[in-house]
């Protein structure tokens, strides 16, 4: 089922050019999105936050998902992401992502080298964790990180 869980995992990433910024916070947009693709996450489903290793914060549920990117995007004005690859790791789903961030104020953008792992059960989302380093999501995916 593995192959399953990439096409799962990628089928939920919005396209590069939507501002992931606006759609989380926008109440209207994030009801329909909840409407549409709450049953591919499961009730209590846990999204982990990138911190402090051993202070990340632990968010329940598919608001909980919600409530860890408006903390992430609190300082971007816009934001976006375009996937890089998608790597299979049994029940898990390693992501790599290029993503993109503008501050009020600023006409350019940032670019941050970002990482999930997505753990699928029962061909649903249980578990999301977000990395500010790519070591750190190899590492919990269990796989080699690549050559660069």
């Amino acid at each position: 089922m593995s192959q399953e869980n990439v096409e799962l995992v990628t089928r939920l990433q919005v396209a590069p050019d939507v501002d992931i910024a606006a759609l989380f916070r926008s109440d209207e947009t994030w009801s329909a999105l909840t409407d549409a693709l709450g049953d591919l996450f499961h009730p209590d489903c846990e999204t982990v936050a990138p911190g402090v290793p051993g202070t990340e914060r632990v968010h329940v549920g598919i608001d909980g998902l919600r409530t860890a990117w408006l903390a992430w995007l609190e300082p971007w004005l816009t934001y976006r992401t375009e996937i890089e690859q998608a790597l299979d790791a049994g029940d898990r789903v390693l992501l790599l992502t290029h993503d993109y961030g503008r501050h009020a104020g600023s006409v350019h953008e940032v670019k941050v080298d970002g990482s999930a792992v997505w753990t699928v059960s029962d061909g649903r989302i249980s578990r999301a964790e977000f990395f500010t380093h790519r070591v750190d999501a190899f590492n919990a995916a269990g796989l080699s990180e690549r050559p660069s």
